[in-house]
């Protein structure tokens, strides 16, 4: 789409012109126009776009693009959803063991004997008035304890976000410490569970902010883990971070796991007869249908 703003009318008309099939019915192809945008669905008709002119294959159906655009919407919801899950059961772990650690030091997160100077150095960019003043269990905690500079890690944490409390734990200095944590998930090196927190960090705020996933690319790539191989052995596809959450769901909930996993499989069975979708689904986002 150009610099200038256009209607529905003409939209539909470029689209037709640049061979685009519009298999629907034209009143249900304004109702997608005005209510995902012109520019966002830009994003699904892409890969069947064969020129610099934006040109399209073939046969390419409008209603090829809104199947792929609402497998994408429905994979960010399955994601999100466990990955919060995740989320939930991580930072009850980081409080937990390293609390019990240094269990005299109920605000190691702001301790330099604990926490590297890199990450204490921006303590007080997040951890300020206006933090205080806005989370209610932190403002009544200093209103009751008004000599403390920071609350207890229990308390600090449940404000913190998904990718707050991965910092916290990617800056701790001990890796011992460290270590008690990673292994609640079964892993011996902390390095390979910050590589994963990290992938999912990413690909939940991918999801969070409506991202185009299908396609995500997981620039450092995912650490591979002896339970799981990624196919194709490309470790930068979303698939590879499905993976990675699904191994770490093992150590959470195996119920949860199992369900992830199923809802997951069903979303893609649905498109298994759509050539072009299936392509998609195993050349863009890593899944494959014969594992």
């Amino acid at each position: 789409m150009g610099k200038k703003a256009t209607t529905v009318e003409v939209q539909i008309e470029k689209l037709r012109s640049r061979g685009m099939v519009l298999d629907i019915d034209v009143d249900k192809i304004k109702e997608h126009l005005l209510d995902i945008g012109y520019y966002r669905l830009g994003f699904y008709w892409y890969p069947f776009e064969i020129d610099a002119n934006h040109n399209f294959e073939k046969g390419t159906k409008f209603s090829t693009v809104i199947d792929l655009y609402y497998l994408d919407v429905d994979l960010r919801y399955i994601l999100i959803k466990y990955i919060n899950r995740l989320e939930l059961n991580f930072r009850t772990n980081l409080i937990y063991w390293v609390s019990t650690h240094y269990n005299n030091n109920p605000i190691w997160y702001t301790d330099a004997t604990i926490m590297s100077a890199d990450y204490l150095k921006d303590i007080k960019s997040h951890y300020n008035k206006n933090f205080k003043k806005k989370n209610l269990l932190i403002n009544k905690h200093h209103i009751n304890n008004p000599d403390d500079r920071y609350a207890p890690c229990w308390k600090t944490f449940e404000y913190y976000t998904f990718g707050s409390i991965v910092k916290v734990y990617e800056h701790i200095i001990d890796e011992e410490v460290r270590k008690k944590v990673s292994l609640q998930y079964n892993i011996k090196k902390p390095n390979k569970l910050q590589n994963i927190l990290d992938t999912l960090v990413f690909v939940r705020n991918s999801c969070a902010h409506s991202g185009v996933i299908y396609d995500l690319h997981i620039v450092e790539g995912v650490v591979e883990m002896s339970s799981y191989k990624f196919n194709n052995d490309y470790s930068h596809s979303l698939d590879a971070a499905i993976k990675a959450l699904l191994y770490v769901m093992e150590y959470i909930s195996l119920d949860r796991k199992n369900d992830l996993n199923e809802k997951l499989k069903l979303l893609f069975e649905k498109f298994k007869e759509n050539a072009t979708i299936k392509t998609i689904i195993e050349d863009k986002l890593g899944y494959s249908y014969s594992v």
